[in-house]
């Protein structure tokens, strides 16, 4: 599997879940909307200290944004 595409599913599993918008997540985690838009659609390559904020901000762990479900 493509780790940007699972990343990016995971994350907006997360977000969804918690019933964020992209915008209220982008608030969140200090990233822009258009960045967490294109990370969800698995078009960003985020870097290892990215996954940890990102995971940070939605308040799982790191590895669960690296796990397929």
């Amino acid at each position: 599997m493509d780790m940007r595409k699972l990343v990016g599913r995971n994350v907006k599993r997360f977000r969804q879940e918690k019933g964020w918008t992209q915008e209220k997540f982008a608030e969140k985690s200090g990233f822009p909307q258009q960045y967490i838009s294109g990370l969800e659609r698995g078009q960003r390559n985020p870097t290892i200290v990215t996954v940890y904020e990102l995971a940070q901000a939605l308040g799982v762990s790191h590895l669960d944004l690296l796990r397929s479900k």
